[in-house]
């Protein structure tokens, strides 16, 4: 299971450096990484420790080591995930070669956190009822998953993107041009990610049923079904608007060499 969480993390994260890297340079995507990684660590210690903003939880062994009591893997997720959502909501609002003023340095973090956001519903379920990589203590409504941890991660999420946007406000963006490939890599990705919640959907549980930590017993394959449907509707809505974003952007571009 640590392997099948590594791949789930890692990836995104790599990509993010890499791929931020090229468009951001160096300095701006350490920044991000740096904003996500302080960020989100303390946010989930204050979580575990308080129960603000998410609810009452703590994590199991499940995700490897930790750093107090928040696994390592939990922290590069915000980057990687964390990066793939921004680039989305930088196409399907903008063009990301614009440098971000006016409203825009507030809407584009509140896209960003609705499209990060799409990304733990389709997976917390799982994770926690199902897998027990994390309990939630006093359960929840959505298959054991109190919905306060949604708004809990929406305000960590808008506040590592207002922070990020307000790091790039009046900056230099590389003015380098990019071919479209660039964007589309990034789409891609964020649609291999939802690709992935589909594979937890595939039957493989011994037991059809699963108890969250009050007692109160879900059907596994309610729960994997309502993940995927989650992530062909949501997540995969994000990514088709993104793709189509640059389609159109594409096509007028030729338009106007025309």
């Amino acid at each position: 299971m640590l392997a099948v969480v590594a791949l789930h993390v890692v990836p995104p994260a790599v990509f993010a450096l890499v791929h931020g890297a090229i468009f951001y340079r160096v300095r701006g995507i350490v920044a991000f990484i740096a904003i996500c990684l302080i960020v989100g660590t303390v946010f989930e210690n204050l979580g575990v420790r308080t129960g603000f903003p998410y609810g009452h939880y703590y994590f199991t062994n499940l995700m490897g080591p930790k750093l107090s009591v928040v696994p390592v893997f939990l922290a590069l997720a915000y980057v990687g995930m964390g990066y793939l959502s921004w680039t989305l909501a930088c196409v399907i609002l903008t063009n990301p070669r614009r440098p971000l003023s006016g409203v825009l340095m507030f809407t584009l973090p509140l896209a960003a956190a609705f499209i990060m956001v799409a990304w733990d519903l389709a997976m917390d379920p799982i994770w926690s009822t199902v897998l027990h990589a994390w309990i939630w203590t006093r359960g929840g409504s959505y298959f054991g998953v109190p919905l306060s941890n949604f708004l809990g991660w929406f305000l960590t999420v808008y506040i590592i993107y207002q922070l990020f946007a307000l790091y790039l406000r009046g900056r230099a963006i590389n003015s380098r041009p990019l071919p479209s490939g660039h964007w589309h890599m990034a789409v891609l990705f964020y649609a291999v990610s939802a690709g992935g919640n589909l594979l937890l959907a595939i039957p493989r549980h011994k037991t059809s049923m699963v108890a969250d930590a009050t007692g109160t017993q879900w059907n596994v394959g309610g729960i994997t079904a309502a993940c995927a449907l989650v992530s062909i509707f949501m997540m995969g809505a994000f990514a088709f608007l993104a793709w189509a974003r640059l389609a159109g952007r594409n096509a007028t571009s030729r338009e106007s060499q025309a």
